[in-house]
């Protein structure tokens, strides 16, 4: 979980950066911030620092969901039914590998990627180091997130309005929870599952050891991606064009700030929020 690196500031004015066409999916890896270009079938790498562009790289038809396992950079291709591996430190193309039809959110758990297969009602388990599909689990019907809480794996299921636990080695089902209304985002605070529910227009906070709802807090419009930045979580809404910050321990509302249109990721880099803004083509940092 890169959820180590803490340093508590103010939001300011965002700073815009162009990168490809549809922006919707962004990671950090250490040093650098990339976006999935769902339009151009490409990930845009920038220097965090500055959003110094490092390269554009190929990724599939429609890519949607990325991940970062620690060396390489992970991407959901939406419209092959496969993932793409990429070498981060010079986005060298190190495998595609089949999984399930539509292929959307992923997770890392340490050894494995995970994908949700969002047309298969599915989630695909590969080996990080191989590529090799170690199992496919059938879970609800359009899977579009999934996280790793250090021992589970959850996923978020859009079109069943729930978010199931899974056992990891099995893909035993440890709970099935209700949530709000289009759930399409997760985020983990270290104790807490987080829940970005687009069409109802707020998230629910899920206790992680047993699924309790803690809360449903309102958001902008549309909520999209959140993430945790080791004291708030904050949400990027899509209809809204502008991104809540929630305090984590109560849901307290802390501001809204505005971004781009359309904004639907968001990342964390240790001192600065990333949102991706997939009608603006560009990415802002707060």
């Amino acid at each position: 979980m890169a959820i180590a690196l803490k340093r508590w500031y103010a939001a300011n004015q965002a700073t815009s950066f162009s990168v490809g066409n549809g922006p919707v999916g962004v990671e950090f890896d250490g040093a650098s911030i990339w976006v999935v270009n769902s339009s151009s079938g490409s990930v845009t790498k920038l220097q965090a620092s500055d959003g110094t562009l490092l390269g554009t790289f190929t990724a599939g038809d429609d890519p949607q969901g990325l991940v970062f396992d620690g060396a390489n950079i992970w991407v959901a291709s939406f419209g092959n039914n496969t993932v793409v591996k990429l070498r981060a430190s010079d986005g060298s193309t190190l495998g595609t590998f089949g999984v399930g039809t539509n292929p959307q959110g992923m997770a890392f758990d340490g050894a494995n990627v995970w994908v949700t297969n969002y047309g298969a009602s599915s989630v695909t388990k590969l080996q990080a180091t191989s590529g090799t599909v170690l199992d496919t689990f059938t879970v609800a019907n359009g899977p579009s997130a999934v996280a790793f809480d250090g021992v589970y794996i959850w996923v978020a299921n859009s079109q069943s309005n729930n978010v199931i636990k899974l056992q990891p080695a099995t893909g035993a089902f440890v709970g099935t929870f209700q949530v709000g209304t289009g759930p399409v985002g997760l985020a983990y605070d270290g104790s807490n599952m987080w829940v970005a529910n687009s069409l109802s227009n707020n998230v629910t906070k899920l206790r992680g050891s047993d699924g309790a709802v803690l809360g449903t807090f309102a958001a902008g419009s549309g909520p999209h991606g959140l993430v945790f930045d080791g004291a708030n979580i904050w949400v990027a809404n899509q209809l809204s064009n502008n991104v809540t910050k929630l305090r984590a321990s109560d849901g307290a509302l802390l501001g809204t700030f505005a971004a781009g249109v359309t904004p639907t990721g968001v990342v964390f880099d240790g001192a600065n929020i990333w949102v991706t803004n997939t009608n603006s083509n560009s990415t802002s940092k707060m």
